[in-house]
């Protein structure tokens, strides 16, 4: 009897434990605490795929209560080993937390018992202890039906013996993070879980050290490269294996995700860029390099002076995604078809820095788009940027409902779709606008450190201007108006007593975003165009006049996105004799 009672006890006791982990779980506020440092020294081990972490982080409580409970995650591959505080070992429960921001798709959770509440804003030291293997692993993207040629494609991250390359959160979590369910199933769950966390470590340091020992081919020295880092690097020959070592500081973490690439590179260096190639890889280095430094003119002309140096790090396989991590890519260059855009991107980053993504990175889609004028021709430029279109015309779409215009607008936004495409398309009608040399000024105006304020770039180009811009930048940055719909609601043609014709041309925009379009009337030897501002749901009338008989109306050439583009031609009746002056 009394046997019976102790293990009902028992049973009652493990019981309420679950229950108690269980509501403990369901109640966590794991974006509670941001990690604004960390001192790490690594262990890596390419023979077997290892990698082995100690260090400190230091947690900032982001409340505005006092939080006795902290998480911390890590790739589900790895292992909690050790968590204390001031030399104390801490109470924690690992458990697996299903999570597209890691590449199996999950993360191994630490729920940790600290010491004492930490009050808001106030930080706790703690000393921690990981390790596990890091494997391709497609999983996030294969159990949503992802083909596995394509998923391993884009999903590239691993620690093996010929080659290396783990990228940071939201590929593969090798330091801790804390961040709530992302979901690549669940429209943006994952960008949105990404954009929180790169907001609150924005100002996150990091201290790390590097150790990776492995057998080597004597003619290569295995070459390390951290993107953002600046690294002391040590090699030292044992035997058969080469140790390298590395002592590395990141200023800032920044919205891109850290990487470690470790390979048997060789290194083509030229004044704007360093080319990292693999063995047999030469000629499409060079080629690479050569353009790179041919776009570097076009892009310094526009953005000014590199403030580092380019970098560009093959990858072994041609069908693997490039990856960009401001001045750093990571590309086949065997399969460089596309390396002028590439270069005109990355040398963008490497002279131009923005907190600020629809800053950042449309300026650097900007600069692809440059780039192709420069080659190819204005259209060229346009096409370009019409490839984007069907998409952003998607996401618009969706975005018009109602109370999502200020989540979506270009200075809110953690959609790629439209603080990369749409905002190149806004950085090429300013030009349209406001001429080349305004907005290079505007450009070389820019502080990143002074850009407190949505408002602080708009400010800087209009006062390149005597134009009221005001209406532009809040249908297309302050604010998601969706996208214009122009439609030459009328056109009449006169002939002038010159022996000239003149065309009145009405434009009606049926869409909630305004613009300034190009409107053409087209002769049989070509075209004439002007511009024409026209408001959202509004209409505007320019007269063109013309050299010999007009035929047509065409407004906008497509370098102004927009919704619908059928009703954009109207023919001309034949026009009638004016005797009066035009």
């Amino acid at each position: 009897m009394r046997l019976v009672t102790v293990k009902n006890c028992l049973r009652f006791l493990s019981v309420l434990c679950v229950l108690c982990v269980g509501n403990l779980v369901w109640c966590l506020d794991r974006e509670a605490f941001s990690i604004t440092n960390y001192d790490l020294n690594l262990q890596i081990d390419p023979s077997q795929s290892r990698l082995g972490a100690r260090g400190r982080v230091t947690l900032r409580n982001d409340t505005t209560s006092p939080q006795k409970i902290a998480v911390l995650q890590i790739s589900s591959s790895l292992n909690w080993r050790a968590i204390k505080s001031i030399d104390k070992s801490l109470q924690f429960v690992t458990q697996p937390y299903a999570s597209d921001i890691d590449h199996t798709g999950g993360l191994s959770e630490a729920i940790v018992t600290l010491p004492t509440a930490v009050g808001p804003h106030a930080t706790v030291d703690l000393d921690i202890g990981y390790e596990g293997v890091i494997q391709l692993d497609a999983t996030r993207l294969t159990r949503i039906g992802t083909p596995d040629e394509v998923a391993t494609s884009t999903d590239w991250d691993q620690i093996s013996p010929t080659f290396t390359a783990v990228r940071g959160a939201g590929y593969v979590a090798w330091y801790p993070i804390a961040t709530d369910v992302a979901n690549l199933s669940e429209g943006d769950s994952l960008f949105e879980v990404m954009a929180r966390w790169n907001a609150r470590e924005s100002g996150a340091k990091a201290h790390v050290n590097i150790a990776i020992t492995q057998q080597t081919d004597a003619r290569y020295v295995p070459e390390l490269i951290l993107n953002h880092a600046r690294c002391d690097v040590f090699y030292e020959q044992i035997s058969r294996n080469q140790l390298l070592s590395a002592d590395c500081r990141y200023d800032r973490l920044g919205p891109d995700a850290p990487a470690i690439i470790i390979a048997n590179y060789d290194v083509l260096q030229r004044p704007h860029i360093d080319v990292h190639y693999l063995p047999g890889h030469e000629i499409s280095a060079a080629n690479y390099a050569d353009v790179a430094e041919k776009a570097a003119a076009l892009v310094t002309d526009w953005f000014g002076a590199q403030h580092e140096k380019a970098q560009a790090a093959d990858l072994p396989h041609d069908d693997q995604a490039p990856f960009e991590s401001g001045a750093l890519l990571l590309t086949p260059l065997i399969n460089s078809s596309q390396a002028g855009l590439s270069a005109a991107h990355q040398l963008t980053h490497a002279s131009f820095f923005s907190s600020r993504p629809w800053i950042e990175e449309g300026l650097a889609h900007f600069a692809q788009a440059l780039y192709l004028e420069t080659q190819k021709g204005r259209q060229a430029a346009i096409d370009y940027m019409g490839l984007h279109r069907s998409a952003l015309n998607q996401i618009e779409v969706a975005a018009s409902t109602p109370n999502q215009s200020a989540s979506q607008s270009l200075v809110n936004t953690i959609n790629e779709e439209l603080y990369r495409s749409k905002a190149m398309s806004v950085w090429w009608m300013l030009r349209d606008m406001i001429g080349d040399a305004a907005l290079k000024k505007a450009i070389a105006a820019y502080r990143s450190d002074q850009d407190k304020d949505p408002s602080y770039m708009p400010h800087l180009i209009a006062a390149q201007t005597q134009r009221d811009l005001e209406w532009f930048f809040d249908d297309w940055v302050y604010r998601d108006h969706g996208l214009p719909d122009f439609k030459v609601e009328s056109a009449f043609a006169r002939k002038t007593v010159n022996g000239a014709y003149m065309v009145t041309v009405t434009i009606a925009n049926l869409g909630a975003a305004g613009a300034e379009v190009p409107v053409s009337v087209k002769v049989a030897a070509g075209e004439v165009t002007k511009r024409l501002e026209v408001r959202a749901k509004d209409k505007a009338t320019i007269r063109i006049e013309t050299p010999t008989v007009p035929r047509e109306v065409v407004v906008n050439d497509g370098s102004v996105p927009e919704s619908d583009t059928a009703n954009n031609t109207f023919k001309i009746e034949a026009p009638k004799s004016d005797t009066s002056a035009p």
